[in-house]
């Protein structure tokens, strides 16, 4: 068995990770590169085999940066099938449809606008492309063993995170090699924590906070005091937010604080139609996560869905207090970008982040302090108050990251590293070297291959 690092290495985005044994290819996810310019260029590299020759996938879970370069990776010829569990498969069918419309949105505004170097500017793929690739997904349930291509063995255990999110353990004769995924938090407000690791001989764990701990903030108590200030200046909070996961939590306490009457009866608005079918999949999916049917209730009627485009421009006029939670989550594209157009000027508004935001982003650049940002080719004055809620994070922390490899019921002959910037996987390295100094670790490097 050989595995090469096609993405997630170095990074936290655009994960993949290619096995080949006795002549058939396995990816194991299938993300999309976001962020930095230098990494958002990668994704319109040619792989270094064609695609036609990778036998299957196996995804983790939904999100872009493990499932986005599913469609890119049809449109070049993969037909094998597409392995996740039920909740990933269902959730693909909203984001990956959702990311083609997105950039040929963004192609469409940049040639109409003459602010691109390509003409014409094009999308990665299109979003009948990205449907037509749902019909290779094949779904599978937690702990049910499957074989993605002969001689090799998949099973699948929860991960927490988000719906659907496992870890894998891919077996074969004589070898077995666990891929972490993003691994949830023991305490999230929404989702069950992660199950203990099954024992393998390789282990690829992610690292995105591999370097620092949450802190211990009262989520709840961190928005109430937000929301309040904002709308005691007359200003609107804008969120941009995860469709899956970050936006079902923050709808989740805002429905919690409006129910306790800690924050003003103020307009709240859901600025995401995706988002809001992703949060009726909470009911569908119950044994994923915490909530009972009357919270989650009342998460999917917390905010009004804003649906249609006319709508959503409407929404920029608002002078009133009012939340607005929109996609995407670092701001990279969706309606939310629109929304940090008409409000970041203003100083009486408040730009809240919500989740972690990777470097060249422009929830990064935000987080960063900078006063003007890109946006739709022209720069945008950043006047308002920009603050981060890091505790609603999905991503375990360095302490959680340490608890869960320390469940490994036998030690394993490699930990590599991989989904982190290289601060945090260095960092995460050290830590694993003091803990368990008889366990040999590394950091992945891009494009690199390795015998197993």
């Amino acid at each position: 068995m050989k595995i090469t690092f096609l993405g997630g290495a170095g990074t936290v985005t655009g994960s993949k990770f290619l096995l080949e044994h006795e002549g058939k290819r396995l990816l194991a996810d299938c993300g999309l590169f976001q962020g930095l310019k230098e990494l958002r260029l990668r994704n319109w590299d040619r792989l270094p085999l064609a695609p036609d020759r990778i036998d299957a996938v196996v995804l983790t879970h939904a999100h872009i940066d493990h499932s986005g370069y599913l469609p890119a990776l049809a449109r070049q010829g993969f037909r094998g099938p597409v392995y996740a569990t039920r909740a990933t498969r269902d959730l693909c069918s909203l984001l990956l449809p959702d990311s083609g419309h997105l950039q040929e949105e963004d192609a469409f505004y940049a040639n109409r606008h003459g602010f691109s170097k390509h003409h014409p500017a094009l999308p990665l793929y299109t979003e009948y492309e990205a449907r037509r690739t749902l019909r290779q997904f094949r779904a599978v349930d937690f702990d049910e063993g499957f074989e993605p291509m002969p001689g090799v063995q998949v099973r699948y255990s929860r991960a927490g995170h988000i719906l659907g999110a496992a870890s894998a353990l891919v077996t074969w004769g004589g070898g077995s090699a666990l891929f972490s995924g993003d691994l949830g938090r023991g305490n999230d407000m929404l989702m069950r924590p992660p199950e203990p690791p099954r024992a393998a001989d390789y282990v690829f764990m992610e690292s995105t906070y591999g370097d620092r701990d949450h802190e211990p903030v009262d989520a709840a108590a961190a928005l109430q005091d937000v929301v309040t200030r904002t709308a005691a200046r007359g200003g609107v909070v804008v969120v941009p937010a995860f469709a899956v996961g970050r936006a079902q939590a923050l709808l989740h306490l805002l429905a919690q604080l409006k129910r306790e009457r800690r924050i003003p009866d103020l307009p709240l608005f859901l600025n995401s139609p995706m988002a809001a079918d992703v949060t009726q999949m909470y009911h569908r999916y119950r044994e994923d996560h915490r909530l009972s049917d009357a919270e989650c209730d009342a998460m999917c009627h917390a905010a009004r869905v804003i649906n249609s485009v006319e709508e959503s421009r409407e929404l920029n006029n608002i002078r009133f207090p009012a939340v607005i939670v929109s996609a995407s989550g670092m701001a990279t594209g969706g309606r939310v970008v629109h929304h940090l157009k008409a409000f970041a000027p203003d100083h009486r508004n408040t730009i809240l982040l919500a989740g972690y935001q990777a470097a060249g982003t422009r929830g990064w650049r935000l987080q960063a302090g900078e006063k003007e940002i890109r946006i739709h080719g022209e720069m945008v004055r950043v006047r308002a108050e920009v603050t981060s809620l890091g505790s609603l994070s999905a991503h375990a922390d360095r302490g959680e990251l340490l608890a869960w490899l320390g469940r490994l019921p036998a030690a394993p002959k490699q930990v590599t590293l991989v989904h982190g910037e290289p601060e945090a996987a260095a960092a995460l390295q050290q830590a694993i070297a003091q803990q368990h100094p008889a366990w040999p670790c590394d950091v992945a490097s891009h494009l690199h291959t390795r015998e197993l």
